[in-house]
């Protein structure tokens, strides 16, 4: 299947439920997956997750976001039809006004090349981790990674 490419200046923004129930979409969001706003709505955010996404990466973002942190990923979509398209995500919790978190709401922007070509090996590294070893396997190469690039994910996911 074909990549999908949009602009630098372009952003995606999307907004679930604390469940991962899509409330809101952009009309980026909708072109892109190649939806509607009502086939969308209320549709696991997982609609468009793309099988070559190492699900490590979906465990690392639930762990953060349920701390209340937000989190920077390089992310592979699959839209409707099939194609795929690379973003850069940073989602962050939304809270009512007694501090409680009620959602999720994602901004993703085009990756840059440079880092595609280093996210791209390694999410075909962690696929394979994940297919011999589970995700326990992909967890443990996610760690040995990080504790030789400083130990944390957000400056190592910034850094390129």
């Amino acid at each position: 299947m074909a990549e999908i490419k949009f602009a630098e200046n372009e952003i995606i923004v999307s907004k679930t439920d604390t469940s991962g129930k899509i409330t809101y979409g952009n009309e980026l969001f909708l072109k892109l997956a190649g939806y509607s706003e009502k086939d969308i709505l209320h549709a696991p955010h997982n609609i468009v997750r793309h099988p070559d996404m190492p699900k490590v990466i979906f465990k690392l973002l639930w762990d953060t976001l349920k701390q209340g942190k937000e989190i920077y990923a390089y992310v592979v979509n699959k839209a409707k039809n099939g194609d795929h398209y690379w973003v850069f995500a940073n989602v962050t919790p939304s809270y009512d006004n007694s501090g409680r978190v009620i959602g999720y709401y994602s901004v993703r922007r085009k990756p840059s090349e440079k880092a595609l070509s280093i996210i791209k090996p390694l999410y075909t590294q962690l696929l394979n981790a994940e297919k011999n070893g589970g995700i326990s396997a992909s967890e443990k190469m996610v760690h040995d990674l990080l504790a030789k690039n400083g130990g944390r994910y957000d400056k190592f996911i910034l850094s390129f």
